[in-house]
């Protein structure tokens, strides 16, 4: 860069013993990581936050003559401007709301380098780490948490299988045949596939054995399908 004629990009040609080349400006995209450590947030948090800022020079002349090392000044205007936003920021925003943090971190950074020809195109949060008790603390907040809806859930669930024992009971009341066959249908369920041997006391069998009967017959008396339903007179 020739500071007398002004910034040139590409080829270009100098005057030998008059011109001279200050220094050279690269005009690409460069990274630069930021680092702070044991950063007190709003809620008096400490946490060690990792970002990186990508930036580059628009205007090489007045990075070069405004600044001394543009690259250094980059580079602690990220770190100064990190820490105030972590300062200002509760450690629930820095985890959840990280989108929304590095764009307010860009447009700091853009507004203090702006002047000195430099444009910060993003700012990214790599990684914010958590002292061990904190994240103890959290781990056991959240197994609690668990262990809370799980409790609910078991409850609803308790408390809907009351209601159709309820509804069943009412059904049993009214129809104890039904009941009968329902203890049929249990006993032979356990014995199909075991064999097992079932003792029972002889009015529980005597009462099942009319059950057993009373639901023959009244298979027998169910019409067929598609036959008509028998119909008669009663003559007094």
């Amino acid at each position: 860069m020739d500071t007398k004629r002004g910034a040139r990009q590409g080829l270009f040609l100098i005057v030998p013993f008059l011109d001279q080349i200050d220094a050279v400006v690269d005009q690409r995209i460069r990274t630069v990581p930021v680092h702070t450590r044991q950063t007190l947030t709003r809620d008096t948090t400490p946490v060690d936050v990792d970002a990186v800022v990508f930036w580059m020079v628009h205007d090489p002349l007045r990075a070069i003559t405004e600044l001394d090392n543009y690259e250094g000044s980059v580079s602690m205007v990220a770190l100064t401007t990190l820490r105030e936003v972590v300062g200002s920021s509760d450690l629930a925003t820095l985890l959840e709301d990280r989108r929304r943090i590095d764009g307010e971190l860009r447009d700091l950074i853009e507004s203090k380098t702006r002047e000195w020809g430099v444009t910060v195109q993003a700012v990214e949060i790599r990684d914010v780490q958590l002292p061990d008790s904190l994240q103890d603390a959290m781990s056991r907040q959240a197994q609690a948490e668990r262990e809370r809806a799980a409790r609910v859930t078991l409850a609803s669930a308790e408390r809907e299988v009351a209601h159709e024992l309820a509804q069943a009971a009412k059904t049993y009341e009214a129809s104890p045949i039904a009941l009968q066959i329902l203890q049929i249908n249990r006993i032979f369920e356990m014995n199909k596939n075991r064999g097992t041997t079932i003792l029972m006391p002889t009015t529980m069998a005597d009462v099942m054995t009319s059950a057993t009967a009373f639901a023959a017959a009244m298979q027998i008396v169910q019409p067929e399908a598609g036959a008509p339903a028998a119909t008669g007179e009663v003559s007094g």
